[in-house]
Parts: structure tokens; sequence; C-alpha cells
């Protein structure tokens, strides 16, 4: 089976990918604690590195098929800072370290959309014109999720370098109308939450105590919204957002603004994907997180249905660092579909 290193693995949404396409984790690194954990909960503990990957010596990188990974963004993202000198943005460059030592055949880079029109992108394709990379070819462009049966419109860029020849994107297995809808990957759970906390439950990783680990139903709990919320809840209609709201039950920063961002205080349709899923999904004013015919936004279970986890995967952490590392990761659908395209190519 070929072997794979991921790197700002996070929770392993990327790697849970591959794995479904038949890949073996032999290294992954991940600063945060708890998004570390879950990776170890789940692939297990023994490979991975927790902690920041410029402490990683060479010498502890192993050799691998498969380099894959998506270096911090936020300097460039839309909901970031936008700013150049960000130093998150100049990670992407440990990651060319370890493609340098580890001399995989073929590397995977995910980021934010923006990033093929960023100065780091730019320097990228320097790297691999004569510099760290030199003996890679790329191949860039941006995917939509929803186009590999993910049931959300997710765009991210995805840059593959190959030094076995040229290795291009996979072809959409979804055509727009046949895409996955929010029915099809929580239509099935109950409509109502019994809970609004998650279980009491610790772990141990990493010689660290920590909350988890936390499967399934343990996940699909709700909120307290107020009685205001609820009024404005209702008056939302699937696929509707915050211009449904009538005058009364606006806040004044929306009364004075009538233009801008669509999707906030959005309901979700049934027969439809979501949109992208972020961090803060489980707040209805961050985007269109309401549940498509409940006054209430999604869980957190649905909302890692939606990124394409599996039922069983298991989560360790609190319920906002939970729901950041469901945010944060990739479609499970969409690096699987990715792996899977790679994997035939290898040598």
């Amino acid at each position: 089976m070929p072997t794979l290193i991921d790197l700002f693995a996070g929770c392993g949404g990327m790697t849970a990918g591959f794995v479904r396409a038949g890949f073996t984790p032999v290294f992954a690194v991940e600063h945060d604690l708890h998004a570390a954990a879950t990776y170890a909960a789940n692939f297990g503990e023994h490979h991975v590195h927790w902690g920041d990957i410029a402490e990683v010596p060479d010498e502890r990188i192993p050799r691998a098929d498969v380099v894959i990974g998506g270096p911090p963004c936020q300097g460039f993202s839309n909901l970031g800072s936008k700013d150049v000198d960000d130093p998150r943005n100049q990670l992407w460059k440990q990651f060319l370290r370890f493609v340098q030592v580890a001399r995989p055949q073929v590397f995977v880079i995910e980021n934010v959309d923006r990033f093929r029109s960023s100065p780091e992108f730019a320097l990228l394709l320097d790297e691999a014109a004569g510099g760290m990379i030199a003996d890679y070819e790329l191949a860039h462009a941006h995917l939509l999720a929803a186009d590999y049966g993910v049931p959300q419109r997710r765009t991210r860029t995805i840059v593959i370098g190959s030094r076995i020849g040229p290795v291009d994107h996979p072809a959409p297995t979804r055509a727009r109308g046949r895409w996955r809808t929010v029915r099809e990957a929580i239509g099935a759970l109950p409509a109502r939450t019994a809970t609004t906390a998650l279980p009491d439950a610790r772990t141990s990783v990493f010689g660290e105590s920590v909350p988890g680990t936390f499967k399934w139903l343990d996940l699909h709990f709700g909120r307290t919204p107020t009685p205001l919320s609820l009024q404005r809840y209702a008056h939302i209609p699937p696929g509707g957002g915050r211009f449904d709201l009538p005058d009364e039950l606006l806040p004044r920063c929306w009364r004075e603004k009538r233009t801008g961002t669509t999707d906030v205080m959005g309901r979700m349709h049934w027969d439809q994907p979501s949109l992208t899923i972020r961090t803060e999904f489980f707040k209805p004013e961050k985007g269109r997180y309401l549940h498509p015919d409940q006054d209430r936004v999604v869980t957190h279970l649905e909302a890692a249905l939606l990124q394409g986890f599996p039922e069983d995967f298991a989560w360790c952490g609190s319920k906002i660092r939970i729901a950041r590392q469901i945010g944060n990761a990739v479609p499970v659908g969409l690096a699987a579909a990715i792996a899977g395209h790679v994997r035939e190519r290898l040598r």
C-alpha cells in the first residue's frame, strides 16, 4: 500500500480521504493538541508529531510515496487579514522541506481558492522553476467539492506536484443537478436534539488529558437560542437569509446596510448541497447554517457529515475546538477523489 505523510494535518480530513483510497499514513504533523488528538484517535498516535513543524528534524522525516497538507492560509483567506506578511503564510516552506527530505513521487497542497492569486503562490511557482522542488512538475486548479460527491459547495485550490510525469486533477464524478444534497447527508438524523452538551468524557493522548473521545450522536447536540433568535429563524425560508427578515426583527447593523453578504442568517435547502461549512457554523449570523426545516442551527454531527466524515469518526476537544476542526478540514470525499486519482499514477 502506498505510504503517506500529512502536514498541518488538523483532525485528519485529508488523511481520511487518502486512507479510503488505500494509503497508509506513516507520519503526520499538527500543532493544535485537540486536533492532533482527534487525528490520533482515528489513525494512531505513534506516527503523529504534536507540535511545531519547524521543530521536526530532517532525520525524523521518513520516506513516503505521497506528501499532503494544507499550510495555514489566514493571511490571504477571504476571511483572514489578507496580510501577505502574515508569518503563517511562510509555513508552506516547511512543507517543501519535507518534500525535499521524504522524496515523494507526488505531493498535494490544499488551500483556499484565493491562494492561486497570492504572492505565496507565485513564490511556490518560482521554487518549482528552479528552487527547492525544481524536479517536480506542478498542476493547479480550483476544485468544487460538490463535483466529487460532497454535499457542499466548497471551492479549494489543489496543487499537485509530480516527479513521475504529469499528474493532472481528477475529473468530476457528479454534474450539477446530480450533486449530493443536504437531505442525503443528514436527512436520517433525529430532527430534534436531546441535549446541549457533550458527554462528560476524557482521554489521554501525547501524555495530556483532553475531552473525548466522542462519536456519532454524541455530537448531535443543540443550543439554546433566545426568543428573538427564534422569531428570526421562523421567518427564514429554505434557501433564504437575512433579507427575508421584517424590519422590526433586523439588528441595526443589517437595517442600515441593505447590501452585502446574502447567506448570513441563512437556511439550508434539503435538495441542494450546503454552502461552505466554516469553523463557526454554530452561529447563524455567520452563514447559511440553519437546519432546512427546524428552527435551529445544524449540529456538530450534521456539519461533520456535510464535510463527508464517516459515521464512526472519533472526535476530541471542546465544542468550540471540535467545530474548528470540522470547519478547517478538507472534505473527505474531495480528498478521496484526489487520492484515488494520484494512486493510479504512482509507480
